[in-house]
């Protein structure tokens, strides 16, 4: 009789039938997930357990445990550098351009160090934060040493997840095979790989919001925020209510923001041209919806940093910086 596979236990805990199926605690999580990033699993077990996964839709602890079990391959220098903010970039953009790139690049400009992390190309049609950041100028690091000397130099560095865990690139890669989305779209938005004391998270799904706050207290993570983000990404919707959940050590609470244009309408930007996002920066293009998402969200971050006491003076302080900024600079130049 062939031996049972050390990993199958966890499948069958999922698909035991609807009496019996649970939820894998945050221990058993952690070890799938050691097992599935370590390649000690099968491909038919990798692609059973995504799916089950994506039937029952993940809960905090499972989140928590995904990102625990992932970050016991992570290969960290040995000298870190000290990171301020965790940034998570996994949707892509289809609507509006990634506006928060320059919120982030605002915040490396005022001395707070940033780690962007995300991935692209699983869903045609959308504009990826790598491919902005080259047109910027801005080198994509393909190490963690690459990363953390960027972030010395400049403030800001950003790693595709190929570079985090080759693995994890090849789950979230199985979106075009198995036709869904996997947990992996939701998890590696915590990996959170220089143990910032502060992340930022946007989400497509609203439903997803108390799962991410969950997941970042079982993580012990300091301050944390996600919101409904345009197109799924960490961008502020100037013309709607931003309803942020936030953590702030071990305590989850929620913030309404207001609307910052009158116009809740926004057309989709047709030409989706990423030489605008320069244009911006440097002032030769007038763009009230592009300013109003870059400060907006820029707010968010300030406050989920506690660096400001309110809502208004968050994005009063966002506003400063922005209208401070050096134009005539390449944006991420130190």
């Amino acid at each position: 009789m062939q031996e049972q596979h050390p990993f199958s236990k966890f499948i069958a805990i999922m698909a035991r039938g609807k009496t019996k199926q649970r939820h894998l605690t945050l221990e058993e999580a952690t070890e799938a997930m050691a097992m599935l990033v370590g390649g000690q699993t099968e491909p038919e077990q990798m692609g059973a357990f995504l799916m089950l996964q994506r039937l029952m839709e993940e809960n905090s602890e499972e989140i928590a445990g995904f990102a625990l079990g992932s970050r016991q391959h992570m290969q960290f220098p040995d000298d870190m550098p000290a990171v301020d903010i965790d940034w998570s970039s996994y949707a892509g953009k289809r609507r509006q351009l990634p506006w928060f790139i320059l919120s982030a690049l605002v915040l490396a400009r005022n001395g707070y160090k940033v780690f962007m992390h995300g991935t692209e190309g699983h869903t045609p049609g959308r504009v990826y934060t790598r491919e902005c950041l080259e047109a910027l100028n801005i080198p994509v690091a393909d190490s963690y040493e690459a990363a953390a000397s960027q972030i010395r130099a400049s403030n800001f560095a950003y790693m595709p997840l190929e570079v985090i865990s080759p693995k994890l690139r090849e789950m979230i890669n199985l979106r075009p095979i198995l036709g869904l989305r996997s947990p992996v779209h939701s998890f590696t938005r915590m990996l959170n790989p220089f143990k910032a004391p502060t992340m930022i998270n946007g989400i497509f799904h609203r439903g997803f919001m108390d799962i991410h706050a969950g997941a970042a207290v079982l993580l012990k993570q300091p301050n944390m925020c996600v919101f409904r983000g345009e197109g799924g990404e960490p961008e502020r919707r100037p013309g709607k209510t931003c309803e942020v959940w936030s953590v702030h050590d071990g305590q989850i609470s929620e913030e309404r923001w207001p609307a910052i244009l009158d116009d809740p309408r926004q057309a989709p930007d047709e030409s989706m041209n990423i030489s605008d996002l320069a244009a911006i920066w440097h002032g030769t293009q007038q763009n009230d919806y592009a300013e109003a998402a870059v400060c907006g969200t820029l707010a968010i971050a300030l406050h989920t940093m506690k660096l400001t006491g309110s809502i208004e003076e968050a994005e009063t302080i966002a506003r400063k910086m922005w209208d401070e900024r050096d134009k005539a600079s390449v944006p991420a130049a130190a």
